[in-house]
């Protein structure tokens, strides 16, 4: 009974977490806000800390997706 419940709760969650590194991944990819080199990195650290990178992202790169780069 207690291993129905907790997969009930499991694989949604492992199923949204994936969704949420997906779409961090994708954006970080398209993130006109950030140098060739920003991205990057942004990239590597989405795709090698897996969740808890795309959670970095979305608080420390991801605002820069609303801010255009300088000209020049």
């Amino acid at each position: 009974m207690i291993g129905l419940l907790l997969m009930l709760f499991l694989i949604p969650f492992a199923i949204a977490a994936f969704v949420f590194w997906i779409c961090m991944l994708v954006s970080a990819i398209q993130n006109k806000g950030l140098t060739d080199t920003e991205r990057i990195v942004w990239v590597l650290v989405v795709i090698l800390l897996h969740v808890v990178g795309a959670i970095l992202y979305l608080f420390l790169g991801w605002p820069k997706r609303h801010t255009p780069l300088a000209a020049g």
